[in-house]
Order: structure tokens, then sequence, then C-alpha cells
């Protein structure tokens, strides 16, 4: 199951990123995961599953704010430690490469959860449900369907 996720590139100055989550708060789009990080000297990238894409997608385009649809996949793991290298290692061997992840924090204190975000996704996919791992889709995020 993929996800979509909006990749919105961010100049790292005061209150941008305050204007962007604000925005797509004012517009009733709930953010379901999120990280952010820095890929240039002034530039971080925002990497967001939200709740409602086609809306969030029209927030950021009216604020003249560039944004990307990616594909991820996020899994479900134990919250113990070995947990995401005996993920990692459905891989080896492969020409899958994880690209980025990162873990949504959650209630629940004995699982975790990973967003992959992988070089070959239908390979990677197709390498998870061969392994039987819990693959989280839209309706476990709250997201609503038939969109991007």
């Amino acid at each position: 199951m993929k996800l979509k996720q909006l990749s919105i590139p961010l100049e790292t100055s005061p209150g941008r990123l305050h204007d962007v989550t604000k925005a797509l708060g004012d517009a009733g789009i709930n953010l379901r995961a999120h990280c952010i990080c820095d890929s240039a000297h002034d530039f971080g990238v925002l990497r967001i599953l939200v709740s409602d894409l086609a809306t969030a997608r029209g927030v950021v385009m009216e604020k003249l704010i560039p944004a990307r649809v990616d594909d991820v996949i996020a899994v479900e793991i134990e919250d113990n430690p070995g947990s995401l290298a005996r993920i990692l290692s459905l891989f080896l061997g492969t020409k899958v490469n994880v690209e980025y992840m990162y873990a949504v924090a959650g209630a629940n204190l004995e699982k975790a959860v990973m967003i992959f975000h992988f070089s070959e996704i239908d390979q990677a996919l197709e390498i998870l449900r061969e392994s039987n791992e819990k693959l989280l889709d839209a309706k476990a995020f709250g997201i609503l369907v038939g969109q991007g």
C-alpha cells in the first residue's frame, strides 16, 4: 500500500514553517505524519502525510509554494531493539535502497511506525508483502482516499 506524501522545500527563515503549517491548519488539514530535514544550506524539506492531499496541494499552490507528491510506504514494526535492522535486512542483496525514512510517534508503546521512501518502491512493496510485514493504508492514518 502506497501512501501519498507531500514534500515541500522551505527556506530556513524565521516563521516559514509556521506560515505553511498555519495555512494548512486554517484549511482544516490535519498533519498525520511529518518530518523536516535540511537539504542544503538555506533550505529544508518538509515531508508530510496529510488528511486531505487535494486540499493541501491547493493550499500550497495558492501560496505559490512549490511542492511534490511522493509515494511512501508505512510499516508497523515492534518497538524494541533490532526491529528496524530486521526490516532493513529484507533489502540486503536487492537493488532497493532506502532513500529516506522517518518514524511516526504514537500512543502504542509496543509498536512503531516507519515511513519509507524507496528507490524501487514497487519492488520494496513486494518484498514487504512477501515477508508478511504489517503495511498501513490511508485509512489507518485518517487520510481521505481516492486522491492524488
